[in-house]
């Protein structure tokens, strides 16, 4: 995969631009649009060579999809080094990200916001304006964790009919605008 075909090279290229925009390091993402797309496992020398990085940052965006469980060392029959591979599934992969997100970032903020909630002197004028602001704040995030984790335990072929329904749900629920 040495020479990329001009959607290919797009495709890498704004996928490693919507990675920074997520907070993901701009190769880690280009790797994974690399991984996703490629016919075959790669090993770290031929990503190397199609990116144009540094082997040490190939390496550690690596250990890093890793990490996240979307890539996977593969081997590969009378080559001694690891290959990798993205997984090939979309929704497989997306919820995947989704569960790392909410574990790396919802969760934590959930135990922050009850923290704060428990520090707080109920008596002072100032703590009984932030306690309203926070206790609502919980509540939302409580509320959507909530209801991903429900989606969540859903089968993925559920899911992606519950997706589709769009602006149907809306209309059974009345609450078209």
């Amino acid at each position: 995969m040495n020479d990329l075909t001009p959607a290919l090279d797009k495709f890498i290229l704004h996928w490693g631009e919507m990675g920074t925009k997520w907070g993901i390091n701009r190769t880690v993402a280009q790797i994974h649009a690399l991984l996703f797309l490629s016919e075959e496992p790669l090993h770290a020398e031929a990503i190397t060579e199609v990116l144009g990085v540094a082997r040490s940052n190939v390496s550690n965006s690596l250990k890093e999809l890793q990490g996240w469980g979307i890539v996977r060392v593969v081997h590969v029959k009378g080559d001694r080094r690891d290959h990798f591979e993205s997984l090939a599934d979309v929704w497989e992969m997306f919820q995947i990200i989704l569960d790392e997100r909410k574990r790396r970032e919802i969760d934590p903020t959930l135990r922050i916001l009850r923290e704060c909630l428990d520090q707080i002197d109920s008596r002072r004028k100032a703590d009984r304006h932030i306690e309203q602001r926070l206790t609502a704040m919980l509540e939302f995030m409580t509320t959507m964790s909530t209801w991903y984790t429900q989606i969540r335990r859903m089968p993925q072929g559920a899911i992606i009919k519950f997706i589709k329904m769009g602006g149907k749900v809306s209309k059974m629920l009345g609450a078209t605008g």
